[in-house]
């Protein structure tokens, strides 16, 4: 509780419409500890270093709701810095999990191949969204600043605005995001690449869980976009259970979702996906088509070991003769291989 003075009245602020509640929000801070415990866990595993903002996100979760247990023993004598705690780190966590999430679709598009399917160059895929997240992020954390410090009802409004901005932001972005996912999964749906059928990990199940956690931090994001916009007065302040359900809740099985759904069970390769190599990811041997853009051709079948060196010797001596030839008919500088000369399209290769 705080006091504010307005002319010669002196006006109480309480932090808090009702009594936080000590067992709801320790369960929170149980959840997700042992969320965030997990996702550390198989970020350092299986290095997945984009994911780090998501990791940040449920220790934000986790130590906002520290800030409301500390705020339940301080009934009805509430001070500044648990509010402030609880208020800052809650708000903002679900801005850190969008980071992540924005980061996984470009990586999906890219183990694909379906670079053609995405509305929005790839390029600029991950860097136009996780733009529009920064921005969200420092909005709504400035306005929290502002509400934090507000001693006037004049500054209550103004950081109210700069956090309903942020938030703003947020959902507009969220929904283009959702909108992106969507027309790549129609359009690759309706005229599926070839890697799509070859790769052996659940993406479709993937993007499902994307639109599912996406919209559940939508759902969120419009709820604190209400309450901040009907203000101190608003009836969502009123009765703990909203914060509970409709922002803890949810975040709880957006952090759940993807410790069973993590990225590093999905996005296999990806980095290596679109490189001009003589090799499939199982290692046989192929032949990469003369000028194919990157695509490949069915493989031919392996050479027999006991070959190898005697098709490799044969092939030097062939280069050796064509290079004398050429020379000897004075056309060392303008001989231009055709697709028939390319016979090092096929590569074998040792296991």
């Amino acid at each position: 509780m705080s006091d504010t003075n307005t002319g010669s009245e002196t006006q109480k602020f309480e932090f808090f419409k009702y009594d936080p509640s000590l067992a709801a929000n320790a369960v929170f801070v149980a959840l997700f500890g042992i969320i965030a415990v997990g996702h550390t866990f198989l970020l350092v595993r299986n290095r997945t270093w984009y994911f780090i903002p998501f990791v940040l996100g449920c220790l934000f979760e986790a130590v906002g709701y520290i800030g409301r247990i500390i705020a339940a023993g301080e009934t009805p004598n509430w001070t500044l810095t648990p509010y402030i705690i609880q208020s800052l780190l809650i708000l903002l966590g679900p801005a850190l999990y969008a980071a992540s999430i924005y980061m996984i679709l470009g990586r999906l598009i890219r183990m694909l191949e379906a670079e053609a399917y995405s509305v929005i160059r790839v390029n600029w895929l991950t860097k136009i969204f996780v733009l529009g997240d920064v921005l969200s992020f420092l909005a709504q954390g400035a306005g929290g600043g502002i509400l934090a410090k507000a001693s006037t009802a004049k500054d209550q409004d103004m950081g109210n605005n700069v956090v309903l901005a942020g938030l703003g932001i947020q959902v507009v972005f969220f929904g283009l995001f959702i909108i992106t996912t969507t027309l790549f999964h129609v359009r690759i749906a309706a005229n599926p690449t070839s890697k799509s059928y070859s790769v052996t990990v659940p993406w479709r199940q993937f993007l499902w869980a994307l639109y599912v956690t996406s919209s559940l931090i939508m759902i969120r994001s419009l709820f604190r976009m209400v309450e901040y916009a009907l203000g101190w007065d608003s009836v969502l302040l009123e009765k703990e259970v909203y914060l509970l359900v409709l922002d803890g809740m949810l975040m709880v099985i957006v952090s759940a979702a993807f410790l069973w759904y993590h990225p590093s069970r999905i996005l296999v390769g990806y980095k290596q996906v679109g490189m001009r190599s003589a090799v499939d990811l199982e290692g046989e041997y192929t032949m990469t088509s003369y000028g194919g853009g990157g695509q490949t051709s069915p493989s031919p079948s392996p050479l027999p070991s006991a070959n190898l060196k005697a098709y490799d010797s044969h092939h030097s001596r062939g280069e050796e003769s064509g290079r004398r030839n050429s020379l000897m008919l004075g056309q060392g500088k303008h001989h231009h291989q055709t697709p028939s000369d390319d016979v090092s399209s096929y590569t074998p290769l040792r296991r």
